[in-house]
């Protein structure tokens, strides 16, 4: 199924920014190039955006514009990030409990005084899965595997979900697009859907 698009046009009216401002953020790397899709109409060429996620966008950028410079809003909104963290810097800004930090260390072997960001964002992910209460013990190892497998790639890709899933007491878990529509097999019950990009958004404003 194809994604939902809306119109340069439409945009605009709808969310009460201007012309300028959409290039302007365009040119910041606030809204990804390849959001920007050339269509052919009846009137000619025009500019066309994955509906859900640019709407989205602009809402994040305008509640945040206030605070934060357009730099430091495209920092926010681009995937990875430079600096090494340490393990007692990832428990004091509350990015996770002690418990879930060596839970991830005994799992993965990892025995690093400082992560960098992909592990930082990896256990951000672990932490919020298990306070909510969504998984069970067992269901985390089965995360952590996975994203060890796959999130560096997965990320990348920036519109990347991490699904967890659970049938007659059976789960499993995957990635997959956030634009693709998924369907499943009767009496099957998504336990959890996480966004990479919006919990590395969040896990960045936790580093302001």
């Amino acid at each position: 199924m194809e994604e939902e698009l809306i119109s340069k046009k439409d945009l605009l009216e709808k969310t009460g920014i201007s012309y300028g401002q959409l290039y302007r953020w365009k040119r910041k790397n606030l809204i990804p190039e390849d959001w920007f899709i050339r269509k052919s109409t009846y009137t000619g060429q025009e500019t066309f955006f994955p509906k859900s996620r640019i709407l989205e966008r602009i809402e994040r950028i305008q509640m945040m514009k206030e605070n934060l410079s357009l730099d430091e809003l495209a920092e926010m909104f681009s995937p990875g990030g430079g600096k090494l963290v340490a393990k007692e810097e990832v428990i004091k800004r509350g990015i996770a409990s002690e418990y879930v930090v060596n839970f991830y260390i005994e799992q993965t072997n990892n025995h690093e005084n400082a992560f960098p960001f992909d592990t930082v964002l990896e256990i951000f992910i672990l932490e919020k899965l298990l306070h909510s209460g969504e998984i069970n013990i067992e269901e985390s190892k089965m995360v952590i595997q996975l994203l060890q497998d796959y999130f560096g790639k997965a990320f990348q890709t920036k519109d990347t979900q991490l699904w967890l899933i659970r049938k007659f007491g059976i789960s499993s878990c995957f990635l997959a697009k956030k634009t693709e529509e998924l369907q499943f097999e009767k009496d099957t019950k998504v336990v959890s859907t996480v966004d990479f990009m919006t919990c590395s958004e969040e896990l960045k404003i936790k580093f302001l």
